[in-house]
C-alpha cells in the first residue's frame, strides 16, 4: 500500500496527516537508503582482528587515518555554490568527442625481460616483469561508481577486460574508492589471483567478496614485504582519503614502492602534492620508472590530488629517470577538459631534465627500451 493511500485511511486531522506522511516518507527513505548501502559493493568496515592491527597503527587516530600533514578533502576557501556551477556549465570537451584509440596487446604471450607496462586507462596498468604478472588498481566495469549509469567510461576505453587477463601472481590495490577498487572487475578476478597486496583496512572488503584472508597482505606506511629473493615491495604514504559510503578514512590510503629484478618503481595511487615525495626519493631513490597522477582535479580538492605543475614536481622530488602519468584518460570525475591534464602536462615538463611516456591504452612501455611518446589526444 502506498503511503498517500494509508493515510487516508486513517481518522486524524489533516495537519497530522502531512506531518505523518513526511516522518512516514522519510522513515522509507532511511530505510531504503539502508538497504541499498547494505550491498556487498560498498564493501566492509574493519573489523575483529584488523581493527585491532588498525587501532595500534601510529597513522590512525580520533576513529580515523590521518595524512601526515593535516588535510581537507576541500579548500577552506571552496565554495560549494562554484563547485555546482562548474558541474552545471563544464565544458563541451569534459568528455571526448571521439572514440579513444587503443593498441590491441596479448597480454597471456607477452615477453618481458626488462619490466613492461601496459595501461588500460585511468589508474589501471598490468606489469610484467620476466614471468611475473603484476596488476594495479584494475577496474574493467565500465564505470567508476556504485551506480552503474554514474562516471561511464569513454568510448574506446573498454578495450581490456578480465578475460584478456593473464594468471596474476600480485595484485595490487592502493586504496578502496571506486575508481581504483572495483567489486564487479574484483570479484571476476579472484581465480587468477594468487595474492592481494593492499592499504591496512581494504582486506575487510575483499575478504567479503570472496577472497581468501590467507591470499591478503595490508601495508602500514613504510611496511615492506619481502615477496621474493629479487622482488620487495614498500607502501609508502600518499595524502589522499578512503571510503566507499558515508564515513571516510576507515582504511588506509599508500603508493608503493616496488623492486623487482634489479629495477625500481615508484606506483604512485592517488595524492595531493607534500612534503611525502621528497622523502620517499631521498629514502627509497632514485626510481628506474614512476607512474604519477595527472588527472580529474580541481583546485576546490587539490590536496588530495595533484595538478599537472605540481606532477612535474613529484616526478623531481622522486628523483625518477622516466615517469608515465596516469588517473586519465577513461573517466570523467572532474570538471576539466578531458585532455587538459596532459597538454598542461606536456608543457610544464619542457625545458625540465625530466623524460615523460605517454602510450595509448594498450601499449607497451618496456624499460630501457620502448617509451611511446606520440601527442594521440589531442582527437
Amino acid at each position: 500500500m502506498r503511503i498517500n493511500q494509508f493515510i487516508k485511511k486513517l481518522t486524524v486531522p489533516m495537519k497530522r496527516r502531512t506531518m505523518l506522511k513526511l516522518l512516514l516518507s522519510a522513515l522509507a527513505l532511511t530505510g531504503g537508503s539502508y538497504l541499498f548501502l547494505r550491498q556487498k559493493l560498498f564493501g566492509k568496515y574493519p573489523a575483529n582482528t584488523r581493527l585491532a592491527r588498525i587501532l595500534k597503527s601510529p597513522n590512525y587516530r580520533d576513529g580515523i587515518f590521518q595524512n601526515l600533514s593535516p588535510t581537507t578533502v576541500t579548500t577552506k576557501d571552496a565554495s560549494m555554490v562554484k563547485i555546482l556551477q562548474k558541474f552545471i556549465f563544464k565544458s563541451k570537451n569534459f568528455e571526448p568527442k571521439a572514440v579513444i584509440p587503443s593498441v590491441k596487446t596479448d597480454l597471456r604471450n607477452l615477453s618481458a625481460e626488462t619490466p613492461t607496462i601496459v595501461w588500460f586507462g585511468h589508474s589501471s596498468y598490468l606489469i610484467k616483469s620476466k614471468k611475473i604478472n603484476i596488476l594495479v588498481d584494475p577496474v574493467f566495469s565500465g564505470n567508476a561508481s556504485p551506480i552503474s549509469f554514474m562516471v561511464k567510461a569513454f568510448e574506446g576505453t573498454n578495450t581490456y577486460g578480465v578475460d584478456d587477463m593473464p594468471e596474476i601472481d600480485m595484485l595490487i590495490l592502493s586504496h578502496d574508492h571506486y575508481d581504483h577498487l572495483d567489486f564487479q572487475t574484483i570479484t571476476k578476478l579472484i581465480p587468477k589471483i594468487k595474492k592481494f597486496y593492499t592499504a591496512l583496512g581494504v582486506g575487510e572488503h575483499l575478504e567479503l567478496w570472496g577472497v581468501k584472508p590467507e591470499n591478503i597482505i595490508e601495508f602500514d606506511w613504510m611496511e615492506s614485504h619481502q615477496i621474493s629473493s629479487d622482488i620487495s615491495l614498500t607502501a609508502t604514504p600518499a595524502r589522499h582519503f578512503s571510503g566507499r559510503s558515508f564515513a571516510r578514512a576507515k582504511s588506509l590510503w599508500v603508493s608503493f614502492v616496488l623492486n623487482i629484478h634489479g629495477y625500481r618503481l615508484f606506483l604512485g595511487g592517488d595524492s595531493g602534492y607534500d612534503t611525502h615525495f621528497k622523502m620517499i626519493g631521498s629514502t627509497f631513490g632514485p626510481f628506474d620508472f614512476a607512474l604519477l597522477e595527472n588527472g580529474q582535479y580541481n583546485l576546490a580538492w587539490h590536496r588530495i590530488h595533484t595538478l599537472p605543475e605540481e606532477t612535474v614536481q613529484v616526478a623531481q622530488d622522486l628523483n625518477v629517470k622516466v615517469f608515465m602519468p596516469v588517473h586519465w584518460g577513461k573517466f570523467a570525475l572532474a570538471f576539466h577538459d578531458w585532455n587538459e591534464p596532459m597538454n598542461d602536462l606536456k608543457r610544464y615538463v619542457e625545458g625540465k631534465n625530466l623524460r615523460m611516456t605517454t602510450p595509448m591504452i594498450g601499449e607497451p612501455v618496456v624499460l630501457d627500451k620502448v617509451y611511446p611518446d606520440k601527442v594521440w589526444w589531442n582527437i
